[in-house]
């Protein structure tokens, strides 16, 4: 089928928009890899000595003769992280496999990984959207050491697979590989663990009742199975052709999750330049690759942190992208999965009802994705409309199943669950926002209510339990922005606005903080921009404006007199104590230098190939 006219058009106008900055990125790519020149035959003999001195001596003359590729290890690998655990065997998997492939892997660096899951709601939250430039700065000095002809990058969750991706691209010139986990086997059901979670917050659950639900189902190795920002990293690392086909939500310890581990180090040995094709990194992201990345978060009711991390990602490949593109993307890729918190589903569910594979050949067909992309296996990304078996010991492809064996799961473009993404841009006069409306009822999509305004999200959750807020309101909370306090997930909150909505009442949030990969039933107007601190009109509200929270509209207005508002003076606050304790003192360079939310909130100055535009 031919390309949807809207797909195409905006893909158009984000290689206009793009087209200096992608190439100025270009040229440094090829600067690079004209330096590089032929494996490591520009490092001095020092320097090499340094880099292969614990190497046993046949894997020390195959990296002298500079003759066949070595292979850089960058692990987020922790075992506080389920998802990252099982990260641990997997380097020596990745070793031997490459020996076979005729190559050296070396495990180049370690990246910080931190649980969100762990943090949310705590003050360590606040440094988790910076980790993830933590993090790309950690694969740059992994990669710096210039000795390297490819990398496999291993990472799973939020923050994660975004530094590791936006590193990567500075070395534009590596073919690189996206090596995953896989999601944990599926523990207590997702809709029960909210119902002990909705009842912990109104006294009804115990804390010993509270942990066991949540120990029930966040249980062992793997990604958590809802279908948050970790899952939701794993499907675009898919869709953007930089994992082997099918490899996202294999489950860990399993014969084909090794499988693909080790198909991966072969792979990747073949795509080198020492290799039979070359393959770099920034020739597999592109402008049509951005494009499809949006188009399957769209398309599956993915994580809301992703039109932050995107347009970070975007950006680090010379590529500018916005809060429009996803907006009118939104109104034309029908909506295909049903997963926690759009469904009752996890990703184990959705794997086997057809997975990545069922999913990309419906979008490709509908003409919802550009197949002429090059991918980590090649041109072209119909491979990715295969799913991976296991012949024997070898990882083979096969074609994806022709019907979804689960349609309440996931279902064929012809039929979807909605004919639109669910992901609408909000803007009014309290600025630009987005919000993610494929789990919210249509019922609750429009709420006109006065405002509650809180500076802090324990100050809600105050309110809450002394009963203050029984009755129609909008959720004011701000000074949770980047440059406020990192920018924190304000996931806590879901359960006490769920309790209200349940009750009858209506309300919606309002902040420029995040609310979390898990947006869920609770209308939410979040990422608004710009956040209070950088001037933003979210600072001029107060406790009993009229609020005008429209989804289906996409208008975030409030209603006050416009010669009263334009006369209002900003609010402040006093946030020094969001600045000092479990590290804060040490991000006080990000909190001063970050860039808004639809700016993808990086803290890299002028690093990054250029300025986004401002129209």
């Amino acid at each position: 089928m031919s390309l949807n006219p809207v797909l195409a058009r905006i893909t158009d106008r984000i290689r206009a928009r793009s087209a200096a900055s992608r190439a100025t990125y270009m040229a440094r790519v090829e600067a690079a890899a004209q330096a590089a020149g032929a494996a490591r035959k520009h490092v001095s003999c020092a320097n090499q000595a340094h880099a292969y001195a614990a190497f046993a001596p046949n894997e020390k003359l195959v990296l002298r003769e500079a003759r066949l590729p070595n292979l850089a290890i960058v692990s987020a690998y922790n075992d506080m992280l389920s998802a990252h655990q099982p990260f641990e065997r997997m380097p020596a998997l990745i070793k031997e496999a490459a020996r076979g492939a005729g190559a050296v892997a070396q495990f180049a660096g370690g990246v910080p990984a931190m649980c969100d899951g762990v943090t949310q709601g705590e003050a360590g939250m606040e440094l988790s959207l910076f980790s993830r430039d933590v993090i790309a700065m950690s694969t740059a000095v992994a990669l710096s050491h210039n000795v390297f002809d490819g990398a496999l990058c291993m990472g799973v969750c939020d923050k994660i697979v975004p530094g590791l991706l936006i590193g990567a691209l500075q070395f534009g010139h590596l073919p690189t590989i996206f090596v995953p986990a896989g999601p944990m086997t599926s523990g207590l059901a997702n809709d029960d663990k909210a119902k002990v979670r909705q009842r912990f917050a109104q006294g009804l659950a115990t804390r010993e009742e509270l942990l066991e639900s949540e120990m029930a189902a966040y249980h062992g190795p793997g990604t958590c199975t809802f279908y948050g920002t970790a899952n939701s990293n794993q499907m675009l690392m898919e869709v953007m052709g930089l994992h082997l086909p099918g490899a996202a939500f294999v489950n860990p310890g399993t014969p084909l999750r090794d499988g693909l581990t080790r198909a991966a180090a072969q792979r990747l040995a073949r795509i080198t330049r020492l290799g039979e094709e070359y393959i770099p990194i920034a020739r597999v992201v592109d402008e049509r690759t951005i494009a499809n990345a949006i188009v399957g978060l769209l398309a599956t009711g993915g994580s809301t942190n992703h039109t932050i991390h995107l347009v970070a990602i975007a950006a680090a490949a010379g590529i500018h992208i916005d809060w429009n593109d996803f907006d009118e993307l939104s109104a034309v890729v029908p909506l295909l999965t049903r997963i926690y918190p759009n469904g009752s589903a996890d990703v184990n569910h959705f794997h086997a009802a057809g997975g990545m594979a069922f999913l990309i050949r419906e979008l490709l067909a509908a003409g919802l994705l550009h197949g002429d992309v090059t991918t980590v296996m090649g041109e072209g990304l119909a491979r990715y409309a295969e799913e991976p078996w296991l012949d024997g010991e070898r990882v083979a492809w096969r074609p994806a199943v022709a019907e979804s064996i689960a349609p309440a799961v996931l279902r064929p473009a012809a039929d979807p669950f909605s004919a639109d993404g669910g992901l609408k841009l909000m803007q009014g006069k309290l600025g630009r926002a987005v919000i993610k409306v494929s789990a919210v009822k249509p019922e609750h999509r429009v709420v006109e209510a006065p405002a509650i305004v809180f500076d802090d999200q324990d100050d809600l959750l105050a309110a809450f339990n002394r009963g203050e807020l029984k009755r129609d309101f909008v959720a004011v909370v701000r000074f949770q922005g980047p440059r406020a306090n990192g920018m924190p997930e304000l996931h806590k909150l879901t359960p006490p606005l769920a309790v209200l909505q349940d009750q009858g009442f209506h309300v919606a949030l309002v902040t420029d903080g995040r609310m979390s990969g898990a947006s869920g039933k609770v209308p939410a107007a979040i990422h608004v921009t710009p956040e209070c601190l950088a001037g933003g009109p979210l600072a001029k509200v107060r406790d009993g404006d009229l609020i005008r929270l429209d989804a289906e509209a996409g208008v975030l207005d409030v209603l006050v007199d416009e010669t009263e508002w334009a006369a209002r003076p900003t609010a402040t606050a006093d946030l020094d104590r969001k600045q000092h304790g479990v590290g804060r003192e040490l991000f006080f360079n990000a909190r001063a230098n970050a860039a808004g939310a639809e700016q993808g909130a990086a803290t890299f100055g002028t690093t990054l190939p250029g300025p986004l535009p401002t129209a």
